[in-house]
């Protein structure tokens, strides 16, 4: 994380302000002290805000039922490891983040809308975002329906394809996920469209592009996994569509 590198992430969390600046505030803003550091940049202060709201989304989900199980915080530390592989620094804010959300007074709604705000003009990070709280959702193999009805509410909130959680079902589950609903096309378009809609897509989820618009980089192998998820799809349609 560039902004936790640099040492600013106290500075950030006043920046964006609501409820991820004071989670930011409350627990790296104090680990910090040096008030000459430079100002945050926008690419640090969206980091930041994917980053902080992803864990707290999370421990929301995951206290939905009304009690956060010792194999959900398991598959929270297993994810932080073995997934997105932070340092013990990083690992440590990270679960300060979960820790502090999941008995916090803000809401999923609150987390998930600010948000949604900060990166309204990055619709390509949002479904980023959507698609790995769904995969921790799923992390045990199974979807609680308090669950479900939070990540129905996100699309609502990040005003995403509505049928984005049945894509994210047949992709975490059993089912094999269908090409022409990863690109958002339909199986009656012409070729050339399609081309031209896998384009369009290839270039939105470009990890370099993800990256620069706030993606933090420790998410760059679920991003390069979306590109080739992408790449793979298209490859699928040519196939069937040159027989």
């Amino acid at each position: 994380m560039s902004f936790w590198k640099t040492g600013i992430g106290g500075m950030i969390g006043f920046t964006i302000g609501g409820p991820l600046g004071g989670i930011l505030g409350a627990i790296i803003g104090s680990k910090f002290s040096n008030k000459n550091q430079r100002q945050p940049s926008n690419n640090q202060k969206s980091q930041a805000a994917f980053f902080t709201a992803l864990f707290a989304c999370f421990a929301k989900i995951a206290k939905a039922d009304g009690r956060v199980s010792r194999e959900e915080v398991d598959k929270v530390d297993n994810f932080i490891k073995s997934k997105f592989r932070f340092p013990p620094e990083q690992r440590g804010f990270a679960i300060e983040i979960f820790n502090h959300a999941k008995d916090d007074q803000n809401s999923f709604e609150d987390y998930a809308r600010q948000l949604s705000s900060l990166l309204s003009s990055d619709p390509s990070s949002l479904i980023m975002f959507y698609e790995l709280l769904f995969e921790l959702s799923m992390a045990d193999g199974y979807l609680d329906p308090s669950e479900e009805k939070l990540l129905f509410q996100a699309i609502k909130i990040f005003n995403l394809d509505p049928d984005l959680m049945s894509i994210c079902k047949k992709k975490f589950g059993a089912d094999v996920a269908d090409a022409y609903a990863i690109l958002g096309v339909d199986q009656s378009m012409s070729f050339k469209d399609i081309k031209k809609a896998y384009q369009r897509k290839r270039k939105e989820f470009h990890p370099d592009t993800l990256v620069s618009k706030g993606l933090p980089e420790e998410l760059l192998d679920k991003a390069k996994e979306k590109f080739i998820e992408i790449q793979s799809a298209f490859e699928e349609i040519e196939k069937q569509k040159s027989k």
